[in-house]
């Protein structure tokens, strides 16, 4: 049964990224789905993120010891001073065990 659920979802995603990526399948997505699509990643990352950030084992965190949350708003704010991935990424790194190291 696992193995194939594996075999068929790797199937799916296999089939999804050929069709948008082999240049001799001319395929063409309509205007307003490409401009709904530049918002899968921003939304994907929100979904990911606040759980993270906000709650820990099933309760919400509190906002005054919240390594996360600090460590979420410097990442944001280096990210749109800095607008160089790398350089946020470290920084980001940084800032989170820095502040882990020093609020806990």
């Amino acid at each position: 049964m696992s193995w194939m659920l594996i075999i068929g979802l790797s199937l799916i995603v296999f089939i999804n990224r050929y069709i948008f990526l082999e240049p001799k399948f001319q395929f063409q997505l309509p205007i307003f789905i490409q401009k709904m699509l530049k918002y899968a990643a921003p939304c994907l990352m929100v979904s990911l993120c606040v759980p993270i950030i906000f709650y820990q084992n099933h309760e919400f965190r509190e906002l005054i010891h919240n390594v996360y949350l600090y460590s979420a708003i410097i990442t944001i704010v280096v990210a749109q001073l800095t607008q160089k991935l790398l350089l946020s990424i470290v920084l980001s790194l940084f800032s989170f065990y820095g502040l882990m190291y020093f609020l806990n």
